[in-house]
Protein backbone atom coordinates (compact mmCIF):
# COMPACT_ATOMS: atom_id res chain seq x y z
CA UNK A 1 0.00 0.00 0.00
CA UNK A 2 1.22 3.51 -0.79
CA UNK A 3 0.02 6.90 0.41
CA UNK A 4 -2.42 8.55 -1.96
CA UNK A 5 -2.85 11.72 0.11
CA UNK A 6 -0.19 13.51 2.16
CA UNK A 7 -1.40 16.10 4.66
CA UNK A 8 0.86 19.13 4.99
CA UNK A 9 -1.32 21.13 7.38
CA UNK A 10 -0.45 21.72 11.02
CA UNK A 11 -2.35 19.93 13.76
CA UNK A 12 -5.49 21.69 15.03
CA UNK A 13 -6.49 22.68 11.48
CA UNK A 14 -9.39 20.24 11.52
CA UNK A 15 -7.10 17.29 10.95
CA UNK A 16 -9.18 14.72 12.82
CA UNK A 17 -12.30 15.75 10.92
CA UNK A 18 -10.21 15.52 7.76
CA UNK A 19 -8.97 12.05 8.77
CA UNK A 20 -12.56 10.84 9.13
CA UNK A 21 -13.57 12.52 5.87
CA UNK A 22 -10.74 10.89 3.93
CA UNK A 23 -11.64 7.51 5.38
CA UNK A 24 -15.27 8.04 4.39
CA UNK A 25 -14.12 8.80 0.84
CA UNK A 26 -12.10 5.60 0.57
CA UNK A 27 -8.65 6.96 1.47
CA UNK A 28 -8.35 5.14 4.75
CA UNK A 29 -6.91 4.17 7.02
CA UNK A 30 -5.55 7.69 7.48
CA UNK A 31 -2.53 8.28 9.71
CA UNK A 32 -2.85 10.91 12.48
CA UNK A 33 -1.17 11.56 15.83
CA UNK A 34 -3.98 9.49 17.33
CA UNK A 35 -2.57 6.52 15.42
CA UNK A 36 0.80 6.96 17.13
CA UNK A 37 -0.96 6.86 20.47
CA UNK A 38 -2.85 3.72 19.53
CA UNK A 39 0.20 2.03 17.99
CA UNK A 40 3.14 2.77 20.32
CA UNK A 41 5.49 0.74 18.13
CA UNK A 42 5.42 3.77 15.83
CA UNK A 43 7.04 6.09 18.36
CA UNK A 44 10.65 5.08 17.52
CA UNK A 45 10.07 5.93 13.86
CA UNK A 46 9.12 9.48 14.74
CA UNK A 47 11.84 9.83 17.35
CA UNK A 48 14.33 8.93 14.61
CA UNK A 49 12.75 11.43 12.21
CA UNK A 50 12.99 14.11 14.89
CA UNK A 51 16.72 13.38 15.13
CA UNK A 52 17.06 13.78 11.38
CA UNK A 53 17.28 10.05 10.68
CA UNK A 54 14.43 9.56 8.23
CA UNK A 55 12.76 6.19 8.69
CA UNK A 56 11.61 3.86 5.96
CA UNK A 57 8.36 5.59 5.10
CA UNK A 58 6.91 2.41 3.60
CA UNK A 59 7.28 0.79 7.02
CA UNK A 60 5.87 3.79 8.85
CA UNK A 61 2.79 3.96 6.62
CA UNK A 62 2.27 0.27 6.03
CA UNK A 63 -1.49 -0.26 5.83
CA UNK A 64 -2.29 3.45 5.41
CA UNK A 65 -3.64 5.29 2.38
CA UNK A 66 -3.33 8.85 3.69
CA UNK A 67 -1.68 10.94 6.38
CA UNK A 68 -2.69 14.15 8.15
CA UNK A 69 -1.72 16.01 11.33
CA UNK A 70 1.55 15.93 13.22
CA UNK A 71 3.94 14.19 13.35
CA UNK A 72 3.81 13.47 9.62
CA UNK A 73 3.01 17.08 8.70
CA UNK A 74 6.44 18.07 10.04
CA UNK A 75 7.97 15.88 7.32
CA UNK A 76 5.50 16.57 4.54
CA UNK A 77 8.27 17.36 2.07
CA UNK A 78 10.20 14.13 2.67
CA UNK A 79 7.01 12.06 2.61
CA UNK A 80 5.60 13.68 -0.52
CA UNK A 81 8.93 13.20 -2.28
CA UNK A 82 8.84 9.53 -1.34
CA UNK A 83 5.29 9.24 -2.72
CA UNK A 84 5.48 11.39 -5.87
CA UNK A 85 2.01 10.38 -7.08
CA UNK A 86 0.29 11.36 -3.84
CA UNK A 87 -1.83 14.49 -3.70
CA UNK A 88 -0.91 17.11 -1.12
CA UNK A 89 -3.62 18.41 1.19
CA UNK A 90 -2.79 21.63 3.04
CA UNK A 91 -5.38 22.07 5.77
CA UNK A 92 -5.68 25.63 7.09
CA UNK A 93 -7.80 27.75 9.40
CA UNK A 94 -7.72 31.38 10.57
CA UNK A 95 -4.57 31.86 12.64
CA UNK A 96 -6.16 33.49 15.68
CA UNK A 97 -8.59 30.62 16.25
CA UNK A 98 -5.81 28.10 15.56
CA UNK A 99 -3.50 29.72 18.13
CA UNK A 100 -6.23 29.73 20.77
CA UNK A 101 -7.10 26.11 20.03
CA UNK A 102 -3.49 24.91 20.18
CA UNK A 103 -2.91 26.53 23.55
CA UNK A 104 -6.11 25.07 24.98
CA UNK A 105 -5.34 21.55 23.74
CA UNK A 106 -2.11 20.03 22.43
CA UNK A 107 0.35 22.61 23.77
CA UNK A 108 -1.20 22.42 27.21
CA UNK A 109 -1.02 18.63 27.01
CA UNK A 110 2.57 18.50 25.77
CA UNK A 111 3.77 20.71 28.61
CA UNK A 112 2.85 17.98 31.09
CA UNK A 113 5.50 15.64 29.63
CA UNK A 114 8.00 16.22 32.48
CA UNK A 115 5.47 15.05 35.07
CA UNK A 116 4.63 11.76 33.39
CA UNK A 117 5.87 8.37 34.47
CA UNK A 118 8.63 6.93 32.22
CA UNK A 119 7.19 4.91 29.38
CA UNK A 120 6.01 4.99 25.81
CA UNK A 121 3.30 7.60 26.47
CA UNK A 122 5.90 9.94 27.94
CA UNK A 123 8.22 9.24 25.01
CA UNK A 124 5.42 10.14 22.60
CA UNK A 125 4.76 13.40 24.45
CA UNK A 126 8.47 14.31 24.31
CA UNK A 127 8.61 13.43 20.61
CA UNK A 128 5.60 15.62 19.90
CA UNK A 129 7.06 18.53 21.86
CA UNK A 130 10.35 18.23 19.98
CA UNK A 131 8.70 18.11 16.56
CA UNK A 132 6.03 20.73 17.14
CA UNK A 133 7.42 23.22 19.63
CA UNK A 134 11.18 22.96 19.29
CA UNK A 135 11.58 22.26 15.59
CA UNK A 136 8.53 23.85 13.98
CA UNK A 137 8.27 26.90 16.24
CA UNK A 138 11.93 27.20 17.30
CA UNK A 139 11.02 26.56 20.92
CA UNK A 140 8.60 29.48 21.15
CA UNK A 141 4.96 28.65 20.61
CA UNK A 142 3.81 31.15 23.21
CA UNK A 143 4.78 34.28 21.26
CA UNK A 144 1.73 35.20 19.18
CA UNK A 145 3.62 37.15 16.51
CA UNK A 146 6.35 34.54 16.15
CA UNK A 147 3.82 31.70 15.92
CA UNK A 148 1.84 33.63 13.33
CA UNK A 149 4.91 34.19 11.17
CA UNK A 150 5.77 30.47 11.30
CA UNK A 151 2.17 29.47 10.58
CA UNK A 152 1.90 31.76 7.57
CA UNK A 153 5.39 30.98 6.27
CA UNK A 154 4.58 27.27 6.32
CA UNK A 155 1.46 27.78 4.23
CA UNK A 156 3.34 29.97 1.78
CA UNK A 157 6.18 27.46 1.48
CA UNK A 158 3.88 24.55 0.70
CA UNK A 159 1.98 26.62 -1.84
CA UNK A 160 5.21 27.81 -3.43
CA UNK A 161 6.77 24.36 -3.55
CA UNK A 162 3.97 22.06 -4.66
CA UNK A 163 2.62 22.20 -8.20
CA UNK A 164 -0.94 23.61 -8.31
CA UNK A 165 -2.45 20.47 -9.84
CA UNK A 166 -1.12 18.39 -6.95
CA UNK A 167 -2.16 20.71 -4.11
CA UNK A 168 -5.39 21.66 -2.38
CA UNK A 169 -5.34 24.39 0.27
CA UNK A 170 -8.40 23.52 2.28
CA UNK A 171 -10.42 24.67 5.28
CA UNK A 172 -12.66 21.92 6.63
CA UNK A 173 -15.37 24.58 7.04
CA UNK A 174 -15.72 24.37 3.24
CA UNK A 175 -17.23 20.90 3.52
CA UNK A 176 -17.22 18.06 1.04
CA UNK A 177 -17.25 19.77 -2.35
CA UNK A 178 -13.69 21.12 -2.69
CA UNK A 179 -12.21 17.97 -1.16
CA UNK A 180 -14.21 15.60 -3.35
CA UNK A 181 -13.47 17.64 -6.46
CA UNK A 182 -9.75 17.54 -5.71
CA UNK A 183 -9.77 13.78 -5.09
CA UNK A 184 -12.13 13.11 -8.01
CA UNK A 185 -14.71 11.24 -5.94
CA UNK A 186 -18.44 11.66 -5.44
CA UNK A 187 -19.80 13.83 -2.65
CA UNK A 188 -21.27 11.63 0.12
CA UNK A 189 -24.88 11.98 1.10
CA UNK A 190 -23.88 12.48 4.73
CA UNK A 191 -22.80 15.51 6.76
CA UNK A 192 -19.11 16.38 6.80
CA UNK A 193 -17.55 15.06 10.04
CA UNK A 194 -16.99 17.66 12.74
CA UNK A 195 -14.97 16.30 15.62
CA UNK A 196 -12.14 16.84 18.12
CA UNK A 197 -13.22 20.32 19.12
CA UNK A 198 -11.36 22.02 21.96
CA UNK A 199 -14.08 20.89 24.36
CA UNK A 200 -13.89 17.28 23.13
CA UNK A 201 -10.08 17.29 23.37
CA UNK A 202 -10.15 18.62 26.92
CA UNK A 203 -12.83 16.14 28.00
CA UNK A 204 -10.82 13.25 26.58
CA UNK A 205 -7.63 14.46 28.31
CA UNK A 206 -9.46 14.80 31.63
CA UNK A 207 -10.87 11.29 31.28
CA UNK A 208 -7.40 9.83 30.67
CA UNK A 209 -5.99 11.68 33.68
CA UNK A 210 -8.75 10.26 35.93
CA UNK A 211 -8.16 6.78 34.57
CA UNK A 212 -4.53 6.75 35.69
CA UNK A 213 -5.03 8.59 38.99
Amino acid sequence: MTLKVVGAGFGRTGTNSLKLALEKLGFGPCHHMFEVGEHPEQVPYWQAAARGDMPNWDEVFEGYNASVDWPSARFWREISNHYPDAKILLSVRPFESWFKSVHATIYKSMKTRENMEPGIARDRRFMAYEIVVEQTFSGDLENFDHAKSVFEAHIAEVQRTVSPERLLTYDVAEGWEPLCGFLDVSVPNTPFPRTNSTHEFQARTDARAKAVS
